[in-house]
């Protein structure tokens, strides 16, 4: 199976680094939880890994070569980003068939997927009538379709209800006993800590912690992020530059 690199990643847009020198791996067999506030830089790291941005320095590697010299990119890694980008007057096959068709993906897998996110039921209704959590199903469907080694997910639990995170949490954990290297993007603390194995957290676009689950400091996974994203005070700052200069 596949496993993800990142080396030295760092995205400047302008003046402004949003990525600075980021790097660490993401094993196959076990679910990888992506941390960090919000603009830490975390979509844009997952985005420079897909090929979508291009880094100032760095790489991202997939089976150790960048993504857009993957041979068949969606047989290797399936993505959701964002649950958006569906006609609102096709229904949720319907859009599954056609992203089948023009990725040279068997149409068979359309409603093998569907059941898989649970969304069988629903899968003719038109995507229009879909609730925010219905369409992440079908955005993750979509990911699942080239039955991809690699998973990268930017907050799949957005919109779930309470069943459908615990829906998710098992989905996730039979893909990642199956081999497959499983990398997702969350704010739900709370869900992360049940789900994942190993955890990368970022604050400013700086790595801040990558390993096991167990290995983060603090009673619980809520107290270590607290702690490893904290911004200094200004006073806290100042002091820390006062103290520098007396040495």
């Amino acid at each position: 199976m596949a496993t993800i690199a990142i080396d030295g990643l760092t995205k400047d847009f302008g003046k402004h680094r949003v990525v600075n020198g980021v790097g660490f791996t993401v094993p196959e067999g076990v679910i990888t939880g992506f941390l960090g506030p919000n603009g830490a830089g975390k979509t844009t790291t997952l985005r420079m890994t897909l090929g979508l941005v291009t880094p100032t320095r760095g790489r991202a590697l997939i089976n150790g070569v960048p993504y857009a010299r993957l041979a068949e990119p969606r047989r290797v890694v399936g993505a959701l980003l964002e649950a958006t980008g569906f006609h609102p007057g096709r229904s949720g096959r319907d859009h599954l068939r056609v992203l089948a068709h023009i990725t040279g993906l068997p149409a068979g897998r359309v409603d093998e997927v569907l059941e898989l996110v649970d969304l069988g039921p629903a899968a003719d209704d038109r995507v229009r009538t879909y609730s925010l959590g219905m369409k992440q199903r079908l955005g993750l469907a979509a990911a699942l379709l080239g039955d991809p080694e690699v998973l990268i997910l930017d907050e799949p639990s957005n919109g779930l209800d309470p069943a459908g995170m615990a829906w998710l949490r098992d989905l996730l954990k039979k893909l990642a006993r199956e081999g497959r290297t499983v990398l997702v993007s969350s704010h739900v603390l709370s869900e992360v800590q049940q789900t994942v194995d190993n955890v990368v957290i970022i604050q400013d676009g700086t790595l801040r912690y990558t390993g096991p689950l167990a290995g983060l400091p603090g009673e619980s996974l809520e107290d270590a992020f607290l702690s490893l994203t904290a911004v200094p005070s200004p006073a806290s700052k100042l002091a820390a530059s006062q103290s520098a200069a007396s040495k």
